[in-house]
């Protein structure tokens, strides 16, 4: 609250310079692994979760979906998750089905 009439209360910021931080965080740890670890699918994985983690925390904070009721969480969390294992068994089966043919 403004402490005189007339007066324009400060932004708070904290919020956003702490996401900033979690994301830049997660970020270096990406290229650190990149130019670290050799190309193998362990790689990718931790690649695949850290993106996840970071998309969730840009969807919970800026989009607000860290504030909103559980039911609307996990509708937006549960088709999220099928799609995911949905995308793993089509390129599993499809990778099977080619090393079949070939």
């Amino acid at each position: 609250m403004p402490a005189h009439p007339g007066e324009i209360p400060k932004p708070n910021t904290a919020w956003i310079w702490k996401t900033f931080w979690v994301i830049t965080a997660i970020t270096a740890l990406e290229f650190l692994i990149a130019f670290v670890m050799p190309s193998s699918t362990l790689r990718n994985s931790i690649f695949i979760v850290l993106t996840i983690f970071k998309a969730f925390f840009i969807v919970a904070e800026f989009m607000h979906l860290k504030h909103e009721t559980k039911g609307l969480i996990w509708t937006i969390l549960i088709p999220m998750a099928l799609l995911i294992w949905l995308l793993l068994a089509l390129i599993t089966e499809g990778n099977a089905i080619h090393k079949a043919i070939f």
